[in-house]
């Protein structure tokens, strides 16, 4: 994967998340997210089997996410046990423009910004969360990360996907961006494809199981 793309879309993913900057490796980056399920977060541009199987059998934190560019069938081998695949995407990129942005009716959006993030969120008309999404710009000139586009089932097929993806790339514009980065869902790839989205390769994540409370 291009060490480039990858280091763009680590910038914007801790601003978004509000994690610790990252920490450069000699095969990757370290970062510190702080939550229960994810307490660090180690980005691998170029993972191989010899990678994967010594972080694999070495690291013992629960919560110690992976991430790389592989697809987990070609992983799973290398894996040790304790380890569990989390999610599988994509890694997609665009330049930004403009665009014209028009609520269908009966939704509203709503838009703030803090701390280099822009959220946005649409609401039914009885006021129900319908869709939402965010984007993290590290800097100016820098790219923009989009993170976090859920729609709710009940709002699906109303185009509020692309909504929420059109009013992010309007507000990345804003603060100085000129293109954008993210990690896709299957689910999602299709919607962003539409949108002029291109895919470098599969994004692939694997965790450091945790153990269950004891009662």
């Amino acid at each position: 994967m291009d060490a480039e793309l990858v280091r763009e879309w680590v910038e914007g993913w801790v601003v978004s998340r509000g994690a610790a900057p990252p920490v450069e490796e000699s095969w990757g980056f370290t970062i510190d997210v702080g939550l229960t399920a994810q307490v660090t977060r180690h980005v691998l541009p170029d993972a191989d089997e010899p990678l994967i199987r010594k972080l694999t059998e070495t690291v013992t934190a629960p919560g110690t996410w992976l991430k790389f560019f592989l697809p987990p069938q070609t992983v799973a081998p290398w894996v040790a046990p304790g380890w569990s695949f989390d999610s599988d995407g994509f890694l997609m990129s665009t330049p930004l423009r403009p665009a014209t942005v028009a609520a269908p009716e009966g939704y509203q959006v709503r838009t703030w910004a803090r701390g280099g993030v822009t959220r946005v969120l649409v609401l039914a008309e009885d006021g129900a969360f319908a869709a939402r999404g965010q984007i993290g710009v590290p800097a100016l000139g820098r790219p923009a990360v989009v993170d976090q586009v859920e729609t709710s089932p009940a709002h699906r097929r109303k185009g509020l996907g692309s909504l929420v993806m059109r009013t992010l790339a309007n507000a990345a514009l804003d603060a100085g961006s000129s293109a954008a980065v993210l990690g896709a869902t299957t689910e999602g790839r299709a919607l962003y494809e539409s949108l002029g989205w291109r895919t470098h390769g599969p994004l692939t994540g694997l965790v450091r199981d945790v153990p269950p409370e004891t009662p």
